[in-house]
């Protein structure tokens, strides 16, 4: 692809509502993403990539888990969080909320497909980690909870 090509394409990615756009052909390979924290394969190392919007992503600090108190709910996979079923509706789960092992804490939309989130642990939710309509990643921490 020649720049005008290159140019025309993320002007139309830009105006279209599709979120992540990657082409590789031949030698040549670019990503466009509209997502406020890149894509990111798991487990393939970062590499710089073509994308329609400068982003930058800040990891948590290695001992940040450690000091959670509790176990974790991670993030299974990539996509959009949402704490509640509905926009009107309230929210699955709040810090202070008892779950037990299979209770929905959240849903995470990837390509069109809704899929409930379930507690792995009985307990009280201490905190949630992301806020509603954030873009999670796969393995990102959601929720923290403590025995009781």
């Amino acid at each position: 692809m020649d720049f005008n090509e290159i140019k025309k394409l993320m002007d139309e990615f830009n105006d279209s509502p599709t979120r992540e756009l990657e082409i590789t052909t031949g030698d040549f390979h670019i990503h466009l993403s509209k997502n406020e924290t890149l894509f990111q394969p798991q487990p393939v190392a970062p590499s710089v990539e073509a994308s329609a919007t400068q982003v930058a992503t800040a990891p948590l600090p290695e001992d940040s888990e450690e000091k959670m108190t509790g176990q974790i709910i991670k993030a299974p996979m990539v996509g959009s969080i949402y704490l509640q079923s509905q926009p009107d509706k309230p929210a699955y789960v709040s810090v202070g909320s008892k779950v037990k092992k299979g209770d929905i804490v959240c849903i995470i939309e990837a390509m069109k497909m809704m899929t409930e989130i379930k507690s792995e642990f009985d307990g009280t939710i201490s905190e949630i980690l992301v806020d509603n309509e954030e873009l999670v990643e796969f393995d990102q921490p959601l929720f923290c909870v403590v025995e009781g």
